[in-house]
């Protein structure tokens, strides 16, 4: 998506944690793209810091045109295992530090007049919900409320709230704590592409894409929708993780210790 958004020549300001991975990130953009790109190490946890954050983007760069919500935290799990630390290391960034982050940037555009757009990265499980992820998906399904009903609240504000409901998308991080053991297997890769409408999962292409045209400046009359972007995956087979009910004790322990080696 930052990708995308460069190479139409938006500055590009990235939030995350490691400082490291920011800026190898902000400079394969300023490379490929000749994009300004600034980078913002915190954690979204921190609703102070946060705030911070967002007053010193503009002071020192001028009021953002838009907001990509798109931190998250996952992994697999029998609800009836999952501890409480297990379950706020997920809901403290999906469902706190996203609304955090939204509040202290509409408060500013609300403060000074200005219209805005947001794009909240969900998932499809907000339609179908999820098993084994129920922190994740009870997040992700406040998020699209919160996308529904700030679209009306902020409407009239100029600030419009959209989602992008991606299916499938593989990287590295996800496979390692969604699918561990399972998505090195290139036959049970290949038998997720046979089972999707399309034939294929998605890219990186795909959601920058979408993204890209949901944020255009003229796209101003698209407002608290969440698009699925699965190739019709959630249609032909509803709720991921439904195979997962065959695991014993054993693909347990040892799911958790592959998610937990996957630092």
């Amino acid at each position: 998506m930052a990708g995308k958004l460069a190479s139409l020549g938006a500055e590009v300001h990235l939030w995350g944690r490691r400082e490291a991975v920011l800026h190898e990130a902000a400079a394969a953009l300023r490379e490929t793209h000749g994009a300004q790109v600034f980078t913002h190490a915190l954690d979204i946890r921190d609703a102070a810091a946060v705030a911070r954050q967002v007053d010193h983007i503009w002071q020192q760069h001028g009021p953002l045109t838009a907001l990509i919500n798109n931190a998250a935290g996952n992994f697999v799990s029998r609800t009836e295992d999952l501890s409480i630390n297990g379950f706020h290391a997920i809901s403290d960034i999906v469902f706190r530090g996203t609304f955090y982050v939204t509040q202290a940037v509409g408060r500013q555009w609300i403060a000074q007049g200005l219209p805005g757009a947001v794009l909240s990265i969900v998932v499809t499980w907000v339609d179908t919900g999820a098993p084994f992820v129920v922190p994740s998906a009870m997040s992700k399904a406040g998020l699209d409320a919160m996308t529904k009903s700030l679209a009306v609240e902020w409407g009239p504000k100029g600030i419009r709230l959209n989602a992008i409901a991606p299916g499938v998308i593989p990287t590295e991080g996800a496979s390692q704590r969604l699918r561990p053991g399972i998505e090195g297997n290139r036959d049970s890769a290949r038998q997720r592409e046979l089972d999707n409408p399309m034939r294929r999962l998605g890219t990186g292409e795909d959601i920058g894409n979408l993204a890209a045209f949901m944020l255009a400046p003229g796209n101003t009359w698209l407002n608290g929708q969440t698009i699925t972007l699965d190739g019709g995956d959630a249609l032909a087979n509803g709720a991921y993780f439904t195979d997962y009910q065959a695991w014993t004790d054993d693909d347990w322990a040892l799911a958790k210790a592959m998610a937990k080696g996957a630092r």
